[in-house]
């Protein structure tokens, strides 16, 4: 499947499909989104309500380390640390990799970014003082987790190209993968994907959106 480089509107880059017609992060601005979605209603809400600054986060579609690397960079600046699983199917290739510019745009050096990258698949892996990343290559579908994390950062591609990712089978794995008062946050605000949620026993709320969309969706585990 071709992948090509796509400059968002806060100047980030993302990666298109062409033939999906499909984008890894928003056409708005791929850092920004990011920032809205996976940081401040993620990280930071589940933070300000816990005593706790040790955290497990999952992310459901690993792609071009973004969501990752935001984590990251926000555990270097506060007491944070992060035990970091990311799922992905179809990594990424180095010369995709090399073209992102989010380290220049965020005023940082490359090597922690690479280093997420670089590191290998299937075992964990302390790219900083205060995070260590676990990469899985495996479908979504596969995921058996129970009990282990407090967020999930659900970045799997759109309802309207790979419907399958956002069904109650999906979102029960996810329900099952959370410890208690545990966290699911994501870009989509779909009617079905949010009942899907609902159905499994989760808490949903809708938010407002990152740039150029209307609404997002948190749901808890209670």
């Amino acid at each position: 499947m071709k992948r090509t480089l796509l400059k968002t509107g806060d100047g980030s880059y993302t990666l298109h499909i062409a033939e999906w017609d499909e984008q890894y992060h928003s056409k708005h601005g791929a850092i920004a989104e990011a920032l809205h979605v996976f940081i401040k209603e993620g990280l930071y809400y589940w933070t300000a309500k816990n005593d706790t600054q040790k955290l497990s986060i999952l992310e459901i579609g690993f792609g071009t380390g973004l969501n990752a690397f935001l984590s990251l960079l926000e555990a270097e600046k506060n007491p944070f640390q992060i035990d970091y699983t990311g799922i992905e199917a179809y990594p990424l290739e180095i010369d995709e990799i090399n073209k992102l510019n989010y380290t220049s745009l965020l005023n940082t050096a490359e090597e922690n970014f690479r280093a997420l990258h670089q590191c290998s698949w299937e075992e964990k892996t302390t790219i900083a003082k205060n995070f260590n990343l676990t990469k899985h290559k495996r479908f979504f579908s596969e995921i058996t987790a129970n009990n282990d994390f407090n967020i999930i950062y659900f970045d799997a591609f759109g309802i309207r190209v790979q419907p399958e990712l956002w069904t109650e089978v999906i979102f029960a794995s996810m329900y099952k993968a959370l410890k208690p008062n545990g966290i699911l946050v994501t870009y989509a605000a779909n009617g079905n994907a949010r009942r899907a949620m609902q159905a499994v026993g989760f808490t949903v709320e809708r938010l407002p959106g990152p740039p150029g969309k209307k609404e997002m969706l948190r749901a808890t585990k209670v």
